[in-house]
């Protein structure tokens, strides 16, 4: 871990902010913070004749499929003229580059490095540490611990105890949204908010469905979020802005959790009534009664499958995701909460994982006296590895079990998709036919019934058979072959907007919207691959993968669902907030914070340091970023008063670091979903469901919920500030 804050040099001269190096360095960082909250693209413009050499180069070293058609948009070419491009756009390729939580940061340290802004110290202190903050740490905790949580929620555990909640809160309403409430909060405090996120967000987003009397599901998801946010706010291990936070000021892990529980259990007890009684009072939100669709009992009789697999559904995943199905649509979103399935080998064991990990995590922490001495992911990656090692031994032993749910799956996932495919061209060919009655008519052109069996048109009706037929086989051997380069059969456009199929010379229309949703497409081709076409670097990861899902479905799960983008947005955002440090700007917002805390005394400092840390989590580079930054700003006012004489007192000092752990906790469900990774994930997951939460719902529907939470949270953090602290100077 990083030094004592004392050993640290802490420049409180304030004169270096106005060097050039210092106000570009500010204004990156409000940019940077800009783009986090409105992520977008750059359109990149790269010569045609480049794109094909790259291609080209890449396909002769059998990374990539080799391109098609060479001669395709080559600028030798005189005679490739397509409708609606200009001749700029047919030399040119359009990329485009994402500017995001990921990238921006990142981009802007880059940027800092090369005019000299930053250097070394910056790049050390936000990556291996400095001033008690060590990002490498907190890093490696976060992502071995994640991996126990994600576990437990692969294993189905989470939606088999909601499933058991839903049937204890029966068809009342305002009980059932009790219950459900509680369950979220006691699972949170302890799992953190990421795996509720993932399954409890599915789950409410299906039981809403299935309601025919919910007529919204606002109350239900945006509830879930917040109290999944105030739950993690409990245990330093819940929630990254608490390691930052606790890693910054020496505090032991059950220190954190005495003094934050009190405060985080009356905020929950004190939000359910206000919810049901004022934000949400409709019955179209939450019905007295829930009218809940009836699971037939052959539902009922049928064995649940397990998510984790692919195509383990078949066809009833795109069948459920499909809007237009309507009641069957519901029906399958019935099966997947009134019949969940859970792994109960699995979900015991990471529940005896977890609890043993987050015990010994609390003991040794408590029995150090520095809690730098022995980072704690000492105890999570061991613990992880072994959660690991159960989930791969788990897969290997009943591989064959799995295989072949995946192999049915695809193979009735491949029938539809080559049926729904003959129909669509069939229709097409009547309805060009009918089309044409009229003029072969006005043409004085014979037109019977015989035409309809011209061997033209049967001739183009035969492929699709041909392709029902050779559908890609699922055994071991011919796997490769199956995905080495998906775009030969793929259609292609037509000069006069159609879709021209290359196999079978039959016009189709334009994709409807179903088709051309990705989420609902399966990854691979109808057709089946040419027999002597060769892997490639990109098929053999593709394939690997596709095994790795069908052998191990929940190490696979897991693995796809760990945050690792957090990683490279905090060691960004650590290396930014360290420029500020060695700039000036953080001594600036310290002194400014100095001179606040001593005209306005305790009070003061709680309501101004909650309020300003909610209101960074949605400009500051989500709560990340501004548990970073004030934890630096805190360390700088610690500084001034010592440079100063003066001593800030204990009761002050506590009061401003535990409002500030309340304000980033709970500032995730306030105005941006960019306020916490956790709301862009919430946001993707009610996507991909059909609900789509505009920007301006989800701060008009939060704005109550997060003023009464923290009205509530500060008064009772007030109250046991003046109880269990003293006016006594604050001693590290």
């Amino acid at each position: 871990m990083a030094e004592n804050l004392s050993d640290i040099d802490i420049d409180l001269n304030t004169d270096i902010i106005h060097e050039w190096r210092s106000i570009i360095t500010l204004v990156v960082f409000v940019l940077t913070n800009i783009v986090v909250l409105f992520p977008f693209h750059i359109p990149l413009y790269i010569p045609r004749w480049f794109s094909n050499a790259i291609l080209d180069g890449l396909g002769r070293m059998r990374i990539i499929a080799p391109r098609r058609d060479r001669s395709q948009y080559d600028s030798s070419s005189t005679n490739d003229h397509v409708e609606g491009q200009t001749g700029g756009t047919r030399h040119f390729v359009r990329l485009e580059f994402p500017m995001n939580f990921v990238t921006a940061p990142l981009i802007a340290d880059l940027f800092l490095l090369a005019i000299l802004a930053i250097g070394r110290a910056e790049v050390y202190g936000g990556t291996i540490g400095a001033n008690n903050i060590s990002p490498i740490d907190i890093m490696a905790f976060f992502i071995t611990l994640a991996y126990i949580a994600i576990s437990i929620d692969a294993s189905g555990l989470i939606r088999y105890l909601a499933f058991k909640v839903l049937q204890k809160g029966g068809k009342f309403g305002h009980r059932l949204f009790f219950y459900l409430y509680a369950f979220f909060f006691v699972l949170g405090s302890f799992i953190g908010n990421d795996p509720i996120i993932l399954s409890g967000t599915a789950f409410l987003a299906y039981m809403t469905r299935v309601s025919s009397n919910i007529i919204h599901p606002r109350a239900w998801i945006f509830t879930q979020f917040a109290v999944a946010n105030i739950a993690s706010a409990i245990l330093v291990s819940s929630n990254p802005t608490n390691l930052v936070l606790a890693g910054a000021f020496d505090i032991r892990f059950i220190d954190y959790t005495a003094n934050m529980i009190v405060p985080v259990v009356i905020t929950a007890m004190a939000l359910i009534p206000f919810l049901i009684f004022i934000v949400f009072a409709d019955e179209s939100l939450i019905p007295l009664s829930i009218q809940m669709h009836e699971l037939s009992e052959e539902a009922k009789a049928k064995k649940p499958v397990n998510p984790n697999i692919p195509h383990a559904r078949g066809t009833a995943e795109e069948e459920e995701n499909d809007p237009a199905n309507g009641e069957q649509s519901k029906q399958l979103s019935l099966e997947e909460i009134m019949n969940p399935f859970i792994d109960k080998g699995g979900a015991g064991f990471g529940a005896l994982i977890m609890a043993a990990t987050l015990i010994t995590i609390l003991a040794l922490n408590a029995a150090s006296q520095n809690t730098g001495e022995h980072p704690v992911f000492y105890v999570t990656l061991p613990a992880a590895f072994v959660m690991f090692c159960w989930d791969v031994a788990f897969g290997w032993l009943h591989r064959h079990d799995t295989r072949k749910i995946a192999s049915d799956g695809r193979r009735e996932i491949e029938r539809a998709q080559t049926e729904r495919l003959a129909r669509e061209q069939e229709q097409e060919q009547q309805t060009d036919m009918s089309a044409a009655q009229p003029f072969t008519k006005e043409a004085g052109l014979p037109s019977t019934s015989a035409d309809l069996s011209n061997p033209k048109t049967e001739d183009a009706k035969a492929p699709s058979a041909d392709v029902h037929d050779a559908r890609p086989s699922t055994s071991p051997k011919s796997t490769l072959n199956e995905k080495q380069d998906p775009d030969l059969h793929k259609p292609t456009e037509g000069l006069s907007g159609v879709t021209l199929s290359k196999d079978s010379g039959v016009k189709s229309g334009p994709l409807s919207e179903r088709e051309m949703d990705a989420e609902k497409q399966p990854p691979y081709d109808v057709t089946a691959q040419p027999e002597h076409s060769k892997a490639t670097l990109v098929s053999l990861v593709a394939d690997t993968y596709r095994w790795s899902q069908e052998t191990f479905p929940t190490a696979t799960a897991v693995l796809g669902h760990l945050p690792f983008a957090l990683v490279p947005f905090a060691f960004s955002m650590f290396v930014l907030v360290q420029a500020l440090v060695t700039k000036g700007w953080v001594p600036v917002f310290a002194y400014g914070w100095s001179h606040w805390v001593d005209k306005t005394g305790t009070i003061g400092s709680i309501g101004g340091m909650g309020f300003l840390s909610v209101i960074l989590c949605n400009f500051a580079g989500t709560n990340i970023g501004t548990t970073i930054l004030l934890s630096r700003v805190i360390q700088a006012w610690q500084k001034i008063h010592e440079a100063n004489g003066t001593d800030i007192s204990d009761r002050t000092f506590w009061a401003t670091v535990y409002s500030m752990a309340l304000g980033v906790n709970y500032g995730a469900f306030s105005t941006a979903f960019s306020a916490s990774l956790a709301g862009l994930l919430w946001r993707d997951i009610l996507a991909r469901k059909h609900i789509r939460v505009r920007r301006l719902d989800f701060a008009r529907v939060n704005l109550p919920i997060i003023t009464i939470a923290m009205v509530v949270g500060c008064t009772i953090l007030v109250g046991e500030i003046y109880i269990m602290r003293t006016d006594d100077p604050y001693n590290k």
